[in-house]
This record gives structure tokens, C-alpha cells and sequence, in this order.
């Protein structure tokens, strides 16, 4: 062995001369852009101050509206243009215009993207108009009465987003449901392709042309300086007129050659981009595709890896943090800044550095600073896609043509093969496999033989992801998994147990069984699982006290959260032992009585969140009957009490000893009992800097700005939210 490492290493070398000797220089290769299935949701908010360059196409849109038509009571207006151009965002411009608001008694918003499935497209529209009704298992001859009844005599406007279809037969037969509104009705289509328009439209279609240079400088400037820098820099601003020059037009390219640059200010920079060879692409999508391949170029090489993963997630797909950082991790993509970092902030990191440079949008915070959701635009996520293949793909069933070079696979077909042994066939077409994912809605398998079938082929598996699947039993042989480093059985409403043997899998980091909602308990030897980072629990267990010392040897663990464990009543008194936790998570169990002593034990915690268990009190007596409690809770700086009927008033830990320094944000919300704060007030917080009560008609009448009798116990606190709206004083402006 030693001889074969020795000429492996002199072979390296020999590469290494010649590489030097040629002026070669690292890169990646340029591959073929695999079309693949659009899966695209989006809203209608847009914050019009953010938009620029847009009123005359906003006024000609809002002008075409309210004209009346002399031939047909519902008209259509398409919106035509190349992706990134900002269509959806013209779209909702007008949809939330007050003049269109006025205008219309009914107003739909409806993502289409790929599949004009007409029977899902008249859920969803209903589901714009009744709200929560379900309408989940309606044939379409049963939606269709419903749809004309709600649409009869309403002037109504509804936003199909992003439609692809150009097979006529199938607009008609969704049209002809829609006909029945009073004349005015409108329909706006936002599509790519001028073959949907001339298909669907009535009116002319309006083509979305692209900025004029002086809003796209705008746009840059916007994105490139801190407001004002620009003045400081004449010599990088005339840089960026030429480079905008080359966006054609397009805001996204803007965007992202802005953000790009935001933080450099050496001038070779810039023009090292403006001088760039990638430009001489021919003036089309792929030109666009050209700027965005410059945000792509100038990332690290670890980031590039990261970024080409998020291919796999189907177009729209809304990330979670802590779902993408796990997987990351599981691919051994993250890595040690040497300065005793958590792989988990080193991530955090990785997301917040592709969000500077606009690769993800749209952030959505779950719980604030700690849990949350973001995008990638449609063409970022097509860049991704361009440079991730042939390692990164998503297949179906009827896939030809697999590069041998296959590692990472998402699985996207709805329409899983009658015959269970076409599925297994088609796994015998890959080899090496590190990812096999299920996350797109209703695809999973529904068989161990799939699963066993994986198992048994793919020896090298890092990330197993079988969300929704519907099997019953996870195969005794999943230890032999043994380089497996992620686990998602959530949403598997048939699994009753899990096989002891998946307690040998001694590198898994996450295992994920949210919505497991059959699941019986833990298996016997979890505490084996000594690198478990991540663990998500649905269970029919009423007492974990009874199988605590399963689960004291996680000290790995960092992240805990109970979802739906609807018959569990107490927690393990063990919990001390955790020393890595970081985060729990308790939600939505609503036989739950009472946190156990032990938790205050978690030093390391930083955030804890309880919603929607409806017995759960808080009972001092209990938890400050030892003095090391004092010194327990050194961490914590979320603390978050949502839908509580039997929350009163805070634990007194909470006022005493380390928490009173480290606390950041409180949350109350729904907690309708809870009384006020106490006489002592929340001085003794002196951390905190935003308090946030929603939905507690009696709190909320105690803490009025100026007046309430709790108000001066929480004046000192930076931010103050009352019901969604902030509160100013003198005291905290």
C-alpha cells in the first residue's frame, strides 16, 4: 500500500508541473443545461418602494383592467417576457394597485409554472375564494359546480403566475369554468413563452421589455453601495455603467452583478468583470445566465459545492436552515474554521453569505434568528442546475441516458411504476449513489422492497431523505448503511417502530421522524448514536421518564424538538446530560403537564419554544428546589411561549441568575391567562432588547405605552411590539 500511495503522489505531481508548464488554470467545465420540472409558487406581496422602473408598464396593466370588453364577459391579459425580467413582480404591482383592489369584487392569486393539471388549478382558485374549505378529494365534476357558483355574477381578477402550457385543449376546458363572471372579469398571465400568450390571450400581450439603463444604474446602485457610497466612488460608478450595459435589461442580472460587487472597492474588481469573456454569449436567456455565472465564479470552491446541492430541491422549493446545513454537513461540505466553530453556525454562515450575493431571497423567519425559510429565484436555481450535472440531478422512473458520474438524485416522479420491479430495475442504473431524496410533494416510496432495494446497492449513502413515504418497515439492514450522515422518515403515517439495528449507524448526524404519527417509541439502543446533531420526534409515547437513560448519552445533540407527540405528558429527567443542546422545540403536544426539573440543566441552550400545549404550567415550587439551579440556564437567549391557556406568569428562572444576562428576545403570544409581569419587573433582564405580546387581551391592556400598570417594568426595553405594532417612548426611542 505504501508503494501504491507513493506513485499515486508522484502522478499528482507530474499533473501539478504541467498544469504550470501549460498556464492552465482551475475551473469548472462548462456542461449542457438539463431542463427539468417546475414546481414554482409564489404570493402576491411585493413592496412597491423596492421596484424600480415600472410605472408606465404598472399604469398600462392598470389602464387594461378596468377597460371593458364588447365581446366576452371575461377577458385575458398575458405578460410576456424572459425569465427575470419581473413579471410576477409587474403582476403584483397591479394586484395590490388600490385602483384594481376597488375595482373587483373577487381578486385570485394561482401559481401554474409546468403542470396545467386543470383539476388542481380549480382547487387552488377555490381555495383563493373560500378560504379554508376542503376540497382535497372532489373529482373535478364536483369542483366545477362549486367554482361556477362562486364566480357567477362576480367581476372577479385572477393571476394565473407563471404559466408554461401550450397545449390549447387543456386552457379551454379550465376557461370554460371560469366564463360565468360578470362582464369586466379579467385574467393576467405571467409566462416565459409567446405560444402561451397567443393560446390564452384576448387582449394584445403586453412583453415586458427590459429596463432602461438609467433604472437599471439605479437598480445597481441600489445594490452595489450603502446609501450615498456611490458619490465616493466616481471611477467604480462609471465601471458599473458599462458593466450594467451587458444585463440587458434584466433586473435579476442587475441584482446580481450589484450584490456581487458590494463589498469590493478595489477598482481591478470591477474591471475584471466588465472585461470578462463570459459576455460574449448570444443576447437571450443565456445571457442572463451569463451575469448570474459571474456570482457563481466568485464564490469559494466549498461554496460552489454547497450551492450546486440546492439543484436537487425542486424549483420554488422553500429551504429550512437546519434541513440544508444538516445536508450539507452530511455531505462533508462544510468546513472547520479551526477556532472551535459549530459546523451548524459555520452553515449559518455559508446561508448568509449566499444571501449577500442575492443567490437566495425571499427569507421568511420562522422563529426570529434561529428558524427560517428562504428561495432561489427560478434562472439561480437554473445556474445551479447548469453547473451541478452530471453529479446533481433529478430523474423519474423513465430516465435514459444516467451518467455514470451519478451521485446526488432526486426522484420526481408522480407516477410510480405499476410494477414494483420497474422501479428496482431502474435503480440497477445507478451506482455510487451518496443522496437519494423523495422531498417533492406526493412522490415517496410505498414499499420495503424499494427501500431494502437502496439499502442493499448504495453502500456509500450519506443522505437518505424518504419524507411522505408510506412503508411500513425500515429494513434490519439500514446499519449497514455505515457512512450515512442524514435520516428523514418525517411524515410516514404507517411506521410503528423503528429496528434496533439503526442504532449502529454511529455516524448519523440527523434523524428526523416528524409526523410519524403511528410511531410507537424510541428503539432500544438510540443512545449508541453518539453523533446525532439533529433529532425531530413524533410519538405515541405518553412518558419518556421510563426510557430516559435511552437518550442520555446524546451529548452530540443540538437541536431537540417534539412535534405532535399528542399522548406525552412528561419529559425524562435526565436531560442534564444533554451539554450540547442547543435548542428545543416543543410544539403541539397537548397532553404535555410539565417541563421536567433537569431542563433548567441545559447550559448550553440557547433557545427554547413552546406552542400549542394546552395543559403545560410552569410550577416555581418545582423547578427552584435546588440551589445549582442558580447557576443553570447560562446560555439561553430565545425564549418563546405561543397558544399556552395555562401560561400565567413568567418562572421566576427566569429572573435570576445567568438567564437575566444572556435573555435577547421574549415572545408571549396567545397566552390569554397570563397576568402581568412581576413586581420586580423585567429590569433584572438586562440583555433584552425586544419584547413581543401578541393576542393577550389582558397583558396588553397592562403594558399602553405611557399608561398600562406594567409599562414602567418594560420602558427600558429597546423594542416593544403590542400586537403586531411597535411601540416608541421617550424611554425606548
Amino acid at each position: 500500500m505504501g508503494h501504491r500511495v507513493k506513485s499515486i503522489r508522484e502522478r499528482l505531481d507530474k499533473i501539478a508541473a504541467d498544469k504550470s508548464k501549460f498556464n492552465l488554470t482551475e475551473g469548472i467545465a462548462n456542461t449542457r443545461v438539463v431542463q427539468r420540472e417546475r414546481q414554482r409558487e409564489t404570493h402576491s406581496f411585493v413592496r412597491a418602494s423596492d421596484v424600480i422602473g415600472r410605472d408606465d408598464d404598472k399604469e398600462n396593466i392598470v389602464g387594461l383592467l378596468r377597460q371593458s370588453s364588447d365581446t366576452e364577459n371575461v377577458s385575458v391579459i398575458p405578460i410576456v417576457g424572459i425569465g427575470g425580467l419581473g413579471k410576477t413582480t409587474l403582476a403584483k404591482l397591479v394586484y395590490n394597485d388600490e385602483r384594481v383592489v376597488g375595482h373587483f369584487s373577487i381578486k385570485m392569486w394561482v401559481s401554474v409554472s409546468d403542470e396545467f393539471d386543470v383539476k388542481k388549478l380549480v382547487k387552488e382558485i377555490l381555495k383563493e375564494i373560500k378560504g379554508d374549505e376542503n376540497y382535497s378529494d372532489f373529482s373535478l365534476q364536483q369542483l366545477q359546480s362549486p367554482l361556477r357558483n362562486a364566480l357567477d355574477g362576480e367581476k372577479f381578477l385572477l393571476v394565473l403566475d407563471d404559466v408554461w402550457n401550450t397545449d390549447r385543449e387543456k386552457w379551454l376546458e379550465l376557461k370554460d369554468l371560469l366564463m360565468d363572471g360578470a362582464s369586466g372579469s379579467k385574467i393576467l398571465v405571467t409566462t416565459r413563452k409567446k405560444a402561451v400568450a397567443s393560446i390564452m390571450g384576448t387582449f394584445p400581450m403586453q412583453e415586458l421589455r427590459g429596463l432602461s439603463l438609467e433604472d437599471c444604474l439605479s437598480l445597481f446602485v441600489k445594490c452595489a453601495f450603502k446609501d450615498g457610497e456611490d458619490e465616493q466612488h466616481p471611477n467604480l460608478l462609471k465601471i458599473g455603467e458599462q458593466i450594467i450595459e451587458k444585463c440587458a435589461g434584466v433586473p435579476l442580472a442587475v441584482r446580481s452583478l450589484g450584490s456581487l460587487l458590494h463589498l469590493k472597492r478595489d477598482e481591478r474588481d470591477w474591471v475584471s468583470i466588465k472585461e470578462s469573456e463570459i459576455w460574449k454569449l448570444e443576447q437571450d436567456e443565456n445571457r442572463i445566465m451569463a451575469a448570474l455565472k459571474l456570482s457563481y465564479y466568485d464564490l469559494p470552491h466549498h461554496f460552489r459545492q454547497c450551492f450546486a446541492l440546492c439543484s436537487i430541491f425542486p424549483k420554488d422549493f422553500e429551504f429550512d436552515n437546519r434541513l440544508l446545513i444538516s445536508i450539507w454537513m452530511a455531505q462533508g461540505l462544510i468546513q472547520s474554521s479551526g477556532q472551535n466553530a459549530k459546523m451548524e453556525d459555520i452553515g449559518e454562515n455559508y446561508i448568509n453569505e449566499l444571501l449577500s450575493r442575492s443567490l437566495f431571497q425571499d427569507v421568511k423567519q420562522n422563529v426570529p434568528g434561529v428558524i427560517y425559510a428562504f428561495k432561489m429565484h427560478d434562472l439561480v436555481h437554473d445556474l445551479a442546475i447548469f453547473f451541478a450535472q452530471p453529479e446533481y440531478v433529478t430523474l423519474n422512473f423513465h430516465s435514459k441516458d444516467i451518467s455514470k458520474r451519478v451521485q446526488h438524485v432526486a426522484f420526481s416522479d408522480n407516477d410510480w411504476p405499476k410494477e414494483e420491479f420497474e422501479a428496482l430495475r431502474f435503480l440497477e442504473k445507478l451506482n455510487n449513489v451518496r443522496t437519494i431524496d423523495f422531498q417533492m410533494d406526493n412522490v415517496a416510496p410505498r414499499s420495503n422492497s424499494f427501500v431494502m432495494a437502496c439499502v442493499l446497492r448504495f453502500k456509500c449513502m450519506r443522505v437518505l431523505d424518504l419524507t411522505e413515504s408510506s412503508f411500513e418497515v425500515l429494513p434490519d439492514s439500514i446499519d449497514s448503511l455505515k457512512h450515512l450522515r442524514f435520516l428523514n422518515l418525517s411524515k410516514n403515517e404507517r411506521i410503528k417502530k423503528l429496528p434496533n439495528s439503526i442504532c449502529k449507524l454511529y455516524h448519523l448526524q440527523t434523524l428526523m421522524l416528524g409526523e410519524c404519527s403511528e410511531l410507537e417509541e424510541f428503539p432500544r439502543g438510540i443512545g449508541s448514536m453518539i453523533s446525532l446533531r439533529m433529532l425531530i420526534i413524533t410519538m405515541k409515547q405518553k412518558d419518556l421518564s421510563r426510557k430516559e437513560k435511552r437518550l442520555r448519552c446524546l451529548n452530540s445533540l443540538q437541536y431537540l424538538q417534539f412535534v405532535d407527540c399528542l399522548n406525552l405528558e412528561f419529559l425524562f429527567k435526565g436531560m442534564k446530560s444533554l451539554i450540547a443542546l442547543r435548542i428545543l422545540s416543543i410544539s403541539n403536544c397537548p397532553s404535555l403537564v410539565s417541563l421536567s426539573h433537569s431542563i433548567k440543566l441545559l447550559i448550553a441552550l440557547e433557545v427554547l419554544a413552546i406552542r400549542d400545549c394546552e395543559k403545560i404550567e410552569f410550577m416555581d415550587g418545582e423547578v427552584e428546589r435546588q440551589e445549582e439551579d442558580i447557576q443553570s440556564f447560562g446560555s439561553l437567549k430565545l425564549l418563546r411561549f405561543i397558544n399556552l391557556p395555562k401560561f400565567e406568569a413568567l418562572p421566576k428562572w427566569l429572573l435570576h441568575g445567568p438567564t437575566s444576562n444572556t435573555l435577547y428576545h421574549l415572545q408571549i403570544w396567545n397566552c390569554p391567562n397570563f397576568k402581568g409581569f412581576p413586581n420586580d419587573g423585567l429590569q433584572k433582564l438586562t440583555s433584552l432588547k425586544k419584547l413581543e405580546i401578541k393576542d393577550c387581551p389582558e397583558l396588553i391592556g397592562r403594558c399602553k405605552l405611557e399608561t398600562g400598570e406594567d409599562w414602567q417594568k418594560m420602558a427600558h426595553i429597546p423594542e416593544i411590539y403590542l400586537d403586531g405594532q411597535k411601540i416608541a417612548s421617550s424611554t425606548n426611542n
